[in-house]
């Protein structure tokens, strides 16, 4: 037990500056040092520069075969299919429609690894646990984004929604940089291409960058959110009480039971979920390395990406529960994150 207490000290003081830049973050844009305004930039900086550079690196610098892990691929989808279905099925159960009810699931399914989960394990596992965590990538940006999409359409509001929304998922994939840098950093891996050195070195610097910024950044966004759904709360009584006629309705608070259940299941079902069908897939004969295991249960403990809130306002979802379910399993994190790093280290 003493061992045990030991090792999660020892794994809080690792995750414990990573929180802190996201802590940072956060408290610039809710004092306003960081203007509101200058968000979606940094946002860019990371998604289109810093972010896909670290990929690219880490995929050019990793033998084809581990990028290519049909094991991981494997349990990893099968798993997020799985929390995909167990979250809208208990938010249907709720009366949640099915666009609430879809992106509820993604932000209970998509972990934030581009963002933290990368520099995070790396810290912790090295270098090799970059693999895994591209697989992952690639999986949720290309996969469970799009199923989550689809679904959100079946309100049947728009007779046009599941053939948009499909359109809508295909640009998102086609315009964003990460499967791209993943792609392109598998190519040079199989062709053994290097950069020119100047260009390598411009890579590397932009990829060094990520870490930082966008730790940072997740911060700022979480505080954003939480800043817009109070202006919102503000304005919409204001209306109400000098609107004539009939009150609009205030927008509804989600029910906290609600916010824990999906908290619950990204932080905690999430990861067992993984662990299991890891177990399970090795048993049966499956190739899947134990260091990959480990590296694709931390990744499944992570917190919800924050990317999810964009994209939830983007298609007309109740934006104010994704930013309060992203900003409470970044919270929790914080305390659970070491706990699974100092069990899965010991399974």
């Amino acid at each position: 037990m003493a061992t045990t207490i030991a090792r999660v000290l020892q794994i809080l003081l690792v995750t414990l500056p990573f929180f802190a830049l996201i802590a940072a973050g956060y408290a610039a844009a809710r004092t306003g040092a960081l203007p509101l305004a200058a968000i979606p930039a940094l946002n860019a900086f990371v998604l289109y520069f810093a972010l896909p550079c670290m990929l690219f690196r880490f995929g050019a610098g990793a033998p084809i075969e581990q990028l290519l892990d049909a094991g991981v691929a494997l349990v990893w989808g099968l798993c997020a299919l799985a929390v995909v279905g167990l979250t809208v099925g208990l938010a249907r159960r709720q009366g949640i429609g099915w666009n609430d009810a879809a992106f509820g699931a993604l932000v209970a399914a998509f972990p934030n690894t581009g963002f933290m989960g990368l520099p995070l394990l790396i810290a912790i596992l090295g270098a090799q646990a970059a693999s895994p965590m591209i697989i992952t990538i690639a999986f949720d940006l290309v996969l469970t984004s799009s199923l989550c999409i689809a679904l959100s359409r079946l309100d049947g509001a728009d007779a046009h929604g599941p053939s948009r929304a499909a359109r809508q998922a295909l640009r998102g994939i086609v315009q964003n940089p990460m499967p791209w840098a993943i792609v392109l950093g598998g190519a040079a891996s199989a062709l053994r291409f290097q950069l020119w050195a100047p260009v390598e070195r411009t890579v590397a610097m932009l990829g060094d960058a990520a870490s930082p910024v966008a730790l940072f950044t997740i911060g700022a966004v979480l505080a954003r959110s939480a800043l817009l759904a109070r202006e919102h709360r503000a304005s919409a009584r204001v209306a109400q009480a000098m609107g004539s006629g009939a009150p609009a309705p205030a927008p509804a608070q989600p029910r906290p039971a609600d916010l824990l259940s999906v908290a619950a299941i990204k932080l905690v079902a999430h990861p067992l979920l993984v662990y299991g069908a890891g177990r399970a897939a090795m048993a049966l004969g499956v190739p899947l390395a134990p260091s990959a295991l480990v590296a694709i249960v931390l990744v499944a403990a992570l917190p919800s990406a924050s990317n999810v809130a964009l994209l939830a306002e983007r298609f007309g979802a109740d934006n104010g529960r994704i930013a309060r379910i992203i900003l409470w399993t970044t919270a929790a994190a914080f305390f659970s994150f070491p706990f699974a790093v100092g069990w899965v280290g010991e399974t």
